[in-house]
């Protein structure tokens, strides 16, 4: 697509400096750098201001906030030459904290450390990556995703023994067996699948009433992009699909997923649904989902903006896939 990287969490253009990671003296010049902000998270959630239009905080490195952080920040790299660093400061605990809202598919919650400002808070990424430019969406994201890969990887994958943050938060190194880990990303593919003037929907057991969107699946080992989408939607679905296209990606973290937005050719139409992976598939066309944009559908919501199927699903409408 001529506008891949439109999607959200698309490349921005930030300068990553990977050269830097192992270099301790580059580094801590970097964190005494007038210059350099501290990106802070807890729990998953960036500190953002709220008031609109709202942003990602880049604070001193002195912020008092940075007191709850427990490990080594994440060197993310420079933005206009400034260095960037992450904090992860989930050992705080929040006076209220509403446990049953937290972490849901939406989360709707909002903690306010004592050491901001009022109208700073963390909030859940997914709901207000759309609010966000695509600078601050990409730095939000990558930090999100590398502090979730290490709170799931704290020990050696070899030996079992507890592993070390290195290389600025992009390495875990074993202290016994010597063993190097490395963030990791799962592909999946998430597919346009037409069939002449439709195009195949599908929803999850516990999604939101209403709630569709295209078929998605994790790429297999030895499996090739186009193999997956062709598996995923038989599977799901009982769809068969001929020639498949290559569109766009999208880094998802939640946790750690690259999505791979492909667009497929059914080569038949019959649905057979496998209730263990799906809820429901149908097939909507484009003037009902012109309807489910504009919010008219009695019974289809849109999809999620923000979410590569929204994106792909807003070019096919628009006829601006290729």
């Amino acid at each position: 697509m001529k506008h891949a990287e439109t999607v959200t969490f698309g490349g921005s253009g930030l300068d990553r400096a990977a050269e830097l990671r192992g270099d301790d003296a580059a580094l801590a010049a970097a964190r005494e750098d007038a210059s350099a902000r501290a990106l802070v998270l807890w729990r998953g959630k960036p500190l953002i201001c709220s008031t609109r239009p709202a942003h990602v905080l880049r604070l001193a490195m002195d912020h008092p906030i940075l007191e709850d952080a427990t490990e080594p920040p994440v060197f993310l790299g420079r933005e206009d030459g400034a260095p960037r660093f992450a904090f992860d400061v989930s050992r705080w605990a929040p006076a209220v904290l509403d446990a049953a809202a937290l972490g849901g598919f939406l989360d709707p919650t909002e903690q306010h450390h004592p050491a901001c400002g009022t109208d700073e808070v963390f909030a859940e990424l997914r709901r207000v990556m759309t609010w966000l430019t695509p600078r601050d969406a990409e730095l939000a994201a990558t930090a999100k995703a590398v502090f979730g890969w290490h709170a799931s990887h704290g020990f050696c994958a070899r030996c079992g023994a507890a592993s070390e943050v290195t290389m600025a938060g992009w390495q875990r190194t074993c202290p016994d067996c010597g063993a190097h880990h490395f963030p990791r990303t799962d592909p999946v593919v998430i597919m346009l699948i037409t069939h002449g003037n439709s195009v195949l929907m599908g929803r999850s057991p516990g999604w939101p009433e209403g709630m569709y969107s295209l078929l998605a699946g994790f790429v297999e080992p030895g499996e090739t992009l186009e193999a997956a989408v062709r598996r995923e939607v038989f599977e799901e679905a009982g769809v068969r699909v001929g020639h498949v296209d290559y569109l766009s990606s999208q880094p998802w973290p939640f946790p750690a997923s690259l999505m791979f937005g492909c667009r497929g050719v059914a080569t038949s139409d019959a649905i057979t649904i496998d209730p263990a992976e799906i809820e429901d598939a149908l097939w909507v066309t484009r003037e009902e989902m012109m309807n489910v944009f504009a919010g008219d559908h009695p019974s289809i919501l849109p999809a999620r903006k923000g979410a590569i199927a929204h994106f792909l699903l807003e070019n096919w409408l628009a006829d601006t896939l290729d």
